[in-house]
């Protein structure tokens, strides 16, 4: 039974009024592009405003003690899974140390899942005014300036990049976040979206535009995610919860 601190927690969870329905969109992201592709449909979906925090996470593992620090697989979660949560943080800073496992395992029992690489790309490439503001020069050296600060464990009591247009916040400057399909190294479209065939995104012009320096950050980020396993933990590295459009 849940304590009443994570009875609470989960009421005022992002579910409870803390995600947002993004619109449905077209978007080209930096890989997965066809030769003559321009871009591809994204659905609306819904995506939390913020990325999962400690005191929500903590709300999961009371209720599921197999993933526990003390409790969990090996071959779920590396060693210094959670590691962080013994830092001094503010409840509300994001839960990171987490492997995709858990953070999909977290996303299920809130009755939803991870956002696809191409949902989070869609969301991120927005800013305050912009859906899609990934070729504005300011924009784009914002980011750069976040990605090149070094990583400080203070730092996530901070609020990350301000809300954007569609109503989520701190994509950048916070954390590096999980995606469901992270460690695939093209883009793959949703058979929910304008009758595209996966097959057909799997290959041709993938770095399209890379070598422009607005891509740089995204560039970044697909490396990352490739580097990544699912067990994998980093004291920078969080998640957020997507869903069904309402």
């Amino acid at each position: 039974m849940l304590s009443v601190l994570a009875a609470a927690v989960l009421a005022a969870s992002p579910d409870g009024g803390g995600a947002v329905t993004l619109p449905a969109g077209r978007f080209a992201p930096l890989f997965g592009l066809d030769e003559g592709q321009k871009d591809f449909a994204v659905a609306a979906f819904r995506l939390d405003v913020r990325p999962v925090s400690r005191a929500e996470f903590a709300a999961f593992l009371e209720a599921s003690p197999a993933w526990r620090p003390d409790s969990v697989s090996r071959q779920l979660a590396e060693e210094r899974y959670l590691a962080s949560s013994k830092d001094a943080h503010s409840p509300r800073a994001p839960v990171v140390d987490v492997s995709y496992f858990a953070a999909k395992a977290y996303c299920a029992w809130r009755g939803q899942r991870l956002p696809t690489t191409l949902e989070w790309e869609y969301a991120a490439a927005a800013d305050e005014v912009t859906r899609d503001a990934s070729g504005d020069p300011a924009f784009v050296q914002r980011i750069l300036d976040w990605y090149s600060r070094p990583s400080r464990p203070g730092e996530l009591d901070l609020e990350g990049s301000p809300r954007n247009v569609y109503g989520v916040e701190a994509l950048h400057g916070l954390v590096w976040e999980w995606t469901s399909d992270f460690n695939a190294v093209f883009v793959t479209a949703d058979n929910r979206q304008d009758g595209e065939q996966p097959a057909g995104t799997m290959c041709g012009a993938g770095a399209t535009g890379s070598a422009r320096r607005e891509d740089y950050a995204a560039f970044m980020r697909y490396a990352l995610r490739s580097s990544l396993s699912a067990r994998s933990t980093l004291p920078t590295l969080g998640f957020r919860c997507a869903g069904a459009a309402r």
